[in-house]
């Protein structure tokens, strides 16, 4: 399959009028896309886009976004209990790594057949003891970390065992390590490796390096718990969501907060740059309360620039590594995509 063509960048008053001419396209497991909205908890793209992974209870499907049809769709299972975490490994289109409730990281390659007697595609399973709340790689595809419900946050070197062919019981995970006091919701790598972010529960965000976890800085950034964080593409701001229902843009040049993004009403629990680092979209978790829509706000000037109608509130979101388009879960039927291009364009 062909990699998609980066989009061009839009400027903030052109996107109302190219998304409002747009129509979701459903993702759906069945014929007839259901009513009620399936539990999607989690998200994401492949490094180029040709693939989408979503996680619902104990299975990944990975979907092919040009074609809609569950029989272009490829299901991977293996996990015992629910998936909490899904990320593709970088620069690789078709290796990923999970965790979930069963304690596990297992890492998949979507060009293996499913093999065995569970019939799995999953290449390495390394136990993790506890139940596997985050799961992030680093910007070289050369570690995934993964962060425990005991607030144990793993490393494991993947370079012996996620290549095609090697064998699994060559990875073998470091030993954990504790942060703090407060549990720690999420941790993000800067786009150099050389850094991790660290959100947590008392609404602080930590600035850490990399391998050695020395605290660099601490950013006040929530009045109750910092849920999620993620690096702008361009490096510019780091964009930080909390149980406060606000997001925060910092200026990573000298950690000021230049923005802070108030529309929601529920817990910011899932973030999203767009391709360009211009635009970033939010999800509400398994918040029920949440309010309906996708608001997308432009980063340098903060400012909401358009809203995508949903029927319940947007779960989880994530934008197209390569152009305008949105995926986002919450709304009945399954799966949604949305967006401005295709790959022709």
């Amino acid at each position: 399959m062909p990699s998609p063509l980066r989009s061009r960048p839009l400027k903030k008053e052109y996107i109302p009028t190219a998304f409002r001419s747009q129509k979701p396209v459903v993702l759906s497991e069945t014929a007839r896309p259901s009513s009620i909205a399936p539990s999607i908890r989690h998200i994401a793209w492949s490094p180029l886009g040709s693939c989408l992974a979503a996680t619902s209870g104990a299975t990944i499907r990975v979907w092919n976004p040009d074609k809609p049809n569950i029989k272009a769709s490829q299901e991977l299972r293996g996990h015992v209990g629910a998936v909490e975490r899904v990320a593709w490994r970088p620069g690789r289109e078709a290796e990923l790594a999970s965790t979930g409730v069963d304690g596990t990281v297992k890492l998949w390659d979507v060009r293996v057949g499913a093999t065995g007697q569970g019939k799995s595609n999953c290449i390495a399973d390394v136990k993790i003891g506890q139940h596997g709340l985050f799961l992030t790689w680093s910007p070289d595809g050369m570690e995934v970390v993964v962060g425990t419900r005991d607030d144990v946050i793993v490393a494991l070197d993947v370079r012996m065992g996620a290549v095609l062919g090697s064998l699994p019981e060559a990875l073998e995970a470091r030993e954990g390590k504790k942060l703090q006091t407060s549990q720690t919701n999420q941790l993000a790598f800067s786009n150099s490796g050389r850094e991790v972010f660290a959100t947590t529960g008392d609404g602080l965000v930590k600035v850490l390096d990399w391998p050695s976890m020395d605290h660099l800085y601490t950013l006040n950034a929530h009045t109750s718990a910092a849920n999620c964080v993620a690096h702008s593409p361009n490096g510019s701001y780091l964009a930080t969501g909390g149980s406060d229902s606000l997001v925060a843009l910092w200026d990573t040049h000298d950690w000021v907060c230049r923005s802070t993004l108030a529309r929601s009403t529920s817990a910011i629990h899932h973030l999203s740059f767009s391709f360009d680092g211009a635009y970033l979209a939010t999800g509400c978790g398994s918040e029920k309360d949440g309010q309906s829509g996708i608001d997308i706000a432009h980063v340098e000037t903060g400012e909401y620039v358009h809203t995508i109608e949903t029927t319940n509130a947007p779960t989880v979101v994530a934008w197209h590594p390569l152009r305008y388009w949105l995926a986002y879960a919450g709304d009945p039927g399954g799966l949604r995509t949305i967006g401005v291009g295709s790959n022709a364009l």
